[in-house]
């Protein structure tokens, strides 16, 4: 099926620059995922993700940790590109198919594919953004309408991430960083990083590979909130499918770093152990490791 997630220029998508101020938060969160420092899902809200991505951001370049958008980190992030960029909504952005998803597995088996419930969802992922967010810069506009003329983040200016040496994931602040070779941290991200029935496993493993669009498949065995009468089935691919679009293999069973259909809820519920990420972070680092990255997990 057609993925928009990990189309980053907007020369291809019809974006083109804009002078529209946006509010001193959205600011601070479009340039932190320009840099790789992400906020997560992009939503004009000051909440701990933001405030994490800013004390890495701060710790990375020597800044006083504050893990506020102060003068000198919002000058240390400026890149000169807008903020926010114009972008016309085409013919294949409101072609979907677009159809709500099921909340029952078996119900989630018996589909083709996992796709978008609506043109808003599909907009948010391709900017990193809350639909919440992009109806509040685009108040009236009806985004099912080939032509439209919205304003949207403009993360497609994010920089390139060289090869990662090495993967850190810390439960104690929720986030997963890139290293490089002399451990100097590349990129940060919000991360999911298990619960109390299935807690992180803590240790030194490794990357098996990289599976993009992956089907999941689900035991309920492995579910300690499985439904009675649960049983084993396929869910196929997608970005709502349960491990969205990206499932990074680890050295251990049963246990990766993986994309989710629900953005907003990283770093701010549990997870089955796995490592969660939103699906445009999850592909940043699939495209940053490859088998055989060295991965630590850390209380």
């Amino acid at each position: 099926m057609r993925s928009i997630l990990i189309a980053f220029l907007l020369a291809s998508t019809g974006a083109h620059a804009a002078t529209d101020s946006p509010s001193p938060i959205v600011r601070a969160q479009v340039l932190l995922d320009r840099t790789n420092f992400s906020p997560g899902q992009v939503d004009g809200a000051a909440g701990s993700n933001m405030r994490q991505a800013l004390l890495g951001f701060q710790r990375a370049r020597g800044l006083p940790e504050t893990g506020k958008p102060d003068q000198a980190t919002l000058a240390a992030l400026d890149d000169g590109q807008p903020v926010l960029a114009a972008y016309t909504v085409s013919e294949a952005d409101v072609a979907g198919p677009f159809a709500p998803v099921p909340e029952d597995m078996a119900e989630k088996a018996t589909l083709q594919a996992l796709g978008f419930a609506d043109v808003a969802e599909a907009l948010g992922e391709r900017f990193h953004a809350s639909p919440g967010l992009l109806r509040k810069l685009n108040p009236g506009k009806d985004f099912a309408q080939a032509g439209a003329q919205i304003m949207v983040p403009n993360t497609a200016a994010a920089r390139a991430l060289p090869k990662a040496a090495s993967i850190v994931v810390d439960r104690s602040d929720g986030t997963l960083s890139l290293l490089d070779a002399d451990g100097r941290v590349l990129a940060q991200m919000p991360a999911t990083t298990g619960s109390e029935h299935d807690p992180l496993p803590v240790g030194q493993w490794k990357v098996n590979g990289v599976a993009r669009n992956p089907p999941f498949h689900y035991n309920p065995k492995l579910f300690w909130d499985a439904r009675p009468g649960d049983s084993k089935a396929t869910i196929p691919p997608g970005p709502n499918n349960p491990v969205g679009v990206v499932w990074i293999d680890l050295s251990i069973d049963h246990y990766g770093i993986h994309g989710t259909p629900e953005p907003g809820k990283i770093g701010k519920t549990q997870s089955h152990g796995c490592i969660r990420l939103t699906n445009w972070d999850a592909a940043r680092v699939a495209d940053a490791v490859g088998p055989g990255t060295p991965v630590v997990l850390q209380e």
